[in-house]
């Protein structure tokens, strides 16, 4: 536990207290210049942020309104991130990402701008904001054939040029869908008695041409009948399609605000549309144009990468703030520098003795109970625990050549005696060198493991793994040296229980627990291996009824090179090494392993690790 310093003696309060009064005044004298010349540069940045985002949104809409999938939107991202100056990001409504104009990797902003999403939206477009909530540019099934829209674009310019020979300035504008309508651009009276040859005239000042471009073409009457079926079925479900008689008839120019360019007459309502009907008609539509927009998504919306400033300050502001942040600095440097001359006292001491070779151990004088002396307390314990890591390398050390010497030896050994003549090379004693080998490679594999380990390059290629499966070839390997030790090998496991996993390495941490086990039951005992389902996780356990462990061992198991008996061999007791290798195998599958022991009853390992859904094509 930390020791409780007292605050007036505390470092960051001593800094606190000499920085707060220059604070103090530096504020009051700088933010008055700060606040009046950047408000109006801030509210005019905003202003052509929020302009921008409406741009980027709009685009984002039209896109998806003219596309069935978000296939290619990543050029579009990213030339309007380049116009805009944003970081522009699309992802599905479970933030699977889309598109980005950022490096991969970057995270995304905390929340969403704006969900993009063509058939609800209220996205203002040249066409006018829609109530019906669909954006205009979705025209679905009632896009032009190019033959279609080359015939109306005929008839457009006929009736363009009879309006030029009357004198009347007129413009051929296109809706979505593709079909083109003309604009009277002359106000004057006498451009409403223009009737004759050049279609009926309406609405002033901008008055469009109707009678020749109002009839539908086939492509429209088709999608018309289409949407008049799901409307009438929207509208008998509510009980209001009286008589069967229900008429959509489609606004050709595409401009109608009210229900996106559709009129709506029902048999006995006296008006030519009301609420009712124009939600039919709105849910009939986007019914009818979802196989033909892009799903919807959600538009985040970032700073993004700018090397030109957000706002502009004159000169002269920029020089009276510089010059009152440089009065504040250098009184700041002043104060400070007499009080810090006083705190690096303790940190000088501290550092001289971390400049101290390795070999003297050399520990820093507490004079203090602020955070300084706090720091040399930790020092100093670091100072011990060094000590004690280099009285453990150096046991190490001499495990290790301890563990190489002896297979090395009786390897050497019996070749000399076989060299000289003394025995006869014959199988025994071929595999008992044989054995020594296998032995000497055990060692070398384990320290390569946690040479491996410690470096963070320990490799696990991961694959779905039936914990069932796992341990019965765990218990299955290790079957003949349990018949040979006069042991039981049991297992219980759960069918349903999966891992993403290495399958060699939890083998190897497994079959290690497992001969441990094995080797420290007696005759007639048992090895119990368990996987079982415990949350999101799955457990594997090995469990044996030897003699346990004791307390004050238990700490120690998974330490290197740790024997409770430092009198047994590796024949008896192991290396010790393979306790550690299990506990970095599992941490590499982001598991944990704890070892539990009551002395007479048997030790219990337990591996915990996240667990996996079943493959698809298993039942």
């Amino acid at each position: 536990m930390t020791p409780r310093i007292p605050w007036r003696k505390r470092l960051l309060v001593r800094l606190l207290f000499t920085s707060v009064l220059i604070a103090v005044c530096s504020v009051a004298a700088t933010a008055w210049l700060a606040v009046t010349t950047t408000t109006s540069a801030l509210e005019e940045e905003q202003g052509q942020d929020l302009a921008a985002d409406n741009r980027i949104l709009a685009q984002l809409s039209g896109y998806a309104a003219d596309h069935p999938d978000w296939t290619g939107v990543g050029h579009t991202v990213r030339t309007l991130a380049a116009r805009t100056g944003r970081r522009i990001a699309l992802t599905t409504s479970d933030r699977t990402l889309i598109a980005d104009s950022a490096p991969g990797g970057t995270p995304l902003p905390p929340r969403p701008a704006a969900a993009v999403d063509p058939l609800h939206t209220d996205t203002y477009t040249e066409f006018g904001a829609q109530l019906s909530g669909i954006d205009p540019r979705a025209v679905g099934p009632f896009r032009l054939t190019a033959q279609e829209r080359e015939k109306l674009d005929l008839v457009a310019k006929k009736e363009q040029t009879c309006f030029d020979r009357m004198g009347v300035a007129t413009s051929v504008g296109h809706v979505p869908s593709g079909r083109p309508y003309v604009v009277v651009q002359d106000p004057r009276d006498t451009a409403l008695e223009i009737k004759v040859g050049c279609g009926h005239v309406y609405d002033v000042p901008t008055v469009e041409t109707a009678d020749a471009l109002d009839v539908p073409t086939a492509t429209e009457a088709r999608a018309l009948r289409t949407l008049t079926d799901l409307a009438r079925a929207c509208l008998r479900a509510r009980d209001m399609d009286l008589g069967g008689s229900l008429s959509l008839t489609y606004d050709t120019t595409g401009r109608n605000p009210v229900t996106g360019g559709f009129l709506v007459t029902r048999k006995g309502a006296e008006r030519q549309s009301d609420r009712t009907a124009r939600n039919c008609v709105t849910e009939a539509r986007r019914t009818q144009l979802e196989p033909y927009v892009a799903p919807a998504a959600e538009l985040f919306l970032g700073i993004g990468d700018q090397t030109a400033p957000r706002f502009d300050m004159s000169r002269a502001n920029k020089t009276r703030i510089v010059g009152a942040a440089g009065l504040v600095l250098a009184i700041t440097v002043a104060v400070t520098a007499v009080v810090a001359t006083r705190l690096v006292r303790p940190l000088r001491a501290l550092t001289l003795a971390a400049q101290q070779p390795p070999e003297l151990h050399a520990r820093a004088p507490v004079r203090t109970r602020d955070e300084t002396g706090l720091l040399a307390e930790a020092f100093n314990e670091l100072t011990e625990r060094r000590e004690r890591l280099e009285e453990q390398r150096k046991a190490m050390v001499s495990d290790i050549a301890h563990e190489l010497r002896s297979p090395l030896t009786n390897i050497r050994g019996w070749l000399e005696v076989t060299k000289d003549g003394v025995v006869a090379p014959d199988p025994a004693l071929l595999d008992s060198l044989h054995e020594e080998a296998l032995v000497l490679q055990r060692i070398i594999d384990d320290l390569q493991d946690l040479a491996a380990a410690d470096a963070g390059t320990l490799r696990v290629h991961r694959e779905p793994v039936r914990a069932a499966d796992l341990v019965d070839q765990v218990a299955a390997a290790h079957r003949v040296a349990a018949d040979a030790a006069g042991v039981t090998l049991v297992t219980d496991s759960d069918g349903t229980a999966w891992l993403d996993a290495d399958p060699v390495r939890m083998r190897q941490a497994l079959g290690n627990l497992v001969s441990n086990a094995i080797r420290h039951t007696p005759a007639e005992g048992t090895v119990t291996l368990t996987a079982r389902h415990d949350g999101d996780d799955v457990v594997l356990t090995v469990a044996d009824t030897g003699p346990g462990i004791a307390p004050e061992d238990l700490p120690h198991v998974f330490e290197r090179f740790w024997r409770a008996e430092k009198s047994r061999s590796r024949r008896t007791g192991g290396s010790g090494l393979g306790l550690p290798i299990v506990r970095h195998l599992v941490a590499a599958h982001g598991g944990t392993v704890e070892a539990r022991s009551e002395p007479g009853r048997g030790a219990r390992f337990t591996l915990r690790l996240p667990g996996a859904p079943a493959p698809a094509d298993v039942s």
